[in-house]
């Protein structure tokens, strides 16, 4: 009897290449919900650390002074171009590299790097050699800030990306917000406890330290400093895993419904076990956020522009530059008040393209989140926490008649309830138990 041979009909392609869930991440994070919560957090972060750094702009400390500079007038003072879109050219290595806070009149040069670079920041600055007591407190209040403020935003972008890419399911933004706040505690504890970690195991080799001051404590120092090596040690796994497994803690809680510390375990666990899966992951995704970015950032800078454009023809060119200050006499008051709304308004223009980009961010780090975890655990993708809903019907309570037959209990009226009138002619209302 000949084998009946089958054929295959279809090809899950999502199964046969389960990274395919990073090529969604674009799509989910332009959606109006998810521009909408980053545009705010990058909103409150850029406002939070311009005020601190209006705090502590009395300062001579190079290291904060430089890094103060990048707010040294309000940052929505700057965020309208009227010139037009501008040709780019990529940016050196070392100069895309570079440590910058977020600003409302620049775009970075990769919405998935960028982030990463402007939120770890603060971070990195704290182990600046250089920094003194000021610097110190001022990049800490910065962190915590930072810290804060996306253990609400982030934590509710995560938790939609996560419903989204897992179980192809939407929840608008109070709940996710609601959701955010519930977890606001384990989202903003998680990537501060290995900054704990790395204080705890430096607190020793700092009391060396102040021994070190003398000569006979520069000895003692040497002959314990094989102790110290092994304290730097741990504290250098632990600052590996914050630098590149901060990015997967907010998934972790959003997916999970977990605390800091498993956040904190699977971060350690997904960039230690899979780096190369994670590596090859933030690769794919900084390639599609690439992508998609230069048609975001030239679309925002030409809504920008047009506009402007459109109205030199009925201003006149000169006009135009008198408004914008490149002429050497200036605007009457009503007309500074107007060109500040019309920066104001073109402000929000590029607070919505800086939205996409942390939208993009978080999202991208909740796919790849779900990925390490398919590979590292086997956890399906769609393996999503989701609070379990009250039954919506329920049966009536059983109560034994005089017979010994359970029957329905009768409902206790409400309390606050209106009494039900008789009809009209009866003095007593109609009797619902007779057989007729």
């Amino acid at each position: 009897m000949p084998e009946s041979r089958g054929s295959v009909r279809e090809i899950v392609w999502r199964e046969v290449f389960p990274w395919l869930l990073l090529v969604r991440s674009f799509r989910a994070a332009t959606q109006v919900g998810q521009l909408a919560l980053g545009s705010a957090g990058v909103l409150a972060t850029i406002f939070g650390w311009w005020l601190l750094a209006r705090v502590f702009s009395g300062t001579e400390e190079q290291p904060l002074a430089d890094w103060i500079k990048y707010y040294e007038s309000c940052p929505w003072s700057d965020a309208s171009p009227v010139e037009g879109p501008q040709a780019t050219t990529p940016l050196p290595l070392a100069e895309a590299w570079q440590d910058a806070p977020p600003v409302l009149g620049e775009f970075p040069s990769n919405p998935f790097v960028g982030p990463w670079q402007q939120l770890r920041a603060p971070f990195v600055g704290l182990f600046n050699a250089e920094l003194g007591v000021t610097g110190l407190a001022f990049l800490l209040f910065a962190c915590l800030w930072a810290a804060a403020v996306w253990a609400l935003f982030g934590g509710a972008i995560t938790r939609r990306a996560a419903l989204q890419l897992g179980r192809e399911e939407n929840i608008g933004m109070r709940a996710a917000l609601r959701y955010a706040a519930s977890k606001w505690g384990s989202y903003f504890a998680a990537p501060l406890l290995p900054l704990l970690g790395v204080a705890l195991a430096a607190a020793p080799v700092w009391l060396l330290g102040l021994v070190m001051r003398l000569d006979a404590g520069t000895l003692l120092a040497g002959i314990l400093w094989p102790l110290a090596l092994l304290a730097g040690f741990f504290m250098a796994l632990l600052l590996l895993a914050l630098l590149f497994g901060w990015p997967l803690m907010w998934p972790t809680i959003s997916a999970e419904g977990t605390d800091s510390f498993d956040a904190l375990s699977r971060a350690w666990s997904y960039v230690y076990h899979r780096p190369l899966h994670y590596l090859f992951y933030a690769a794919v995704v900084s390639l599609l956020g690439w992508l998609g970015w230069l048609f975001v950032s030239h679309f925002a800078d030409w809504v920008a522009y047009l506009p402007a454009w459109a109205a030199s023809w009925g201003a006149g060119q000169d006009r135009m530059a008198e408004l914008s200050g490149a002429a050497e006499t200036g605007p009457g008051a009503l007309g500074r008040w107007g060109w500040s709304l019309i920066g104001f308004w073109n402000g929000c223009i590029r607070l919505a393209a800086l939205g996409f980009v942390y939208s993009y961010f978080w999202t991208a780090s909740t796919a790849i989140y779900l990925l390490l975890r398919h590979d590292d655990d086997g956890t399906e993708i769609d393996d999503i926490n989701v609070d379990s809903p009250a039954p919506a019907y329920g049966l009536p309570p059983l109560a034994a008649d005089a017979a010994g037959v359970h029957v329905a209990a009768k409902e206790e009226p409400n309390e606050i309830a209106d009494p039900v009138e008789p009809p009209s002619g009866t003095g007593h209302p109609p009797d619902t138990d007779a057989a007729g």
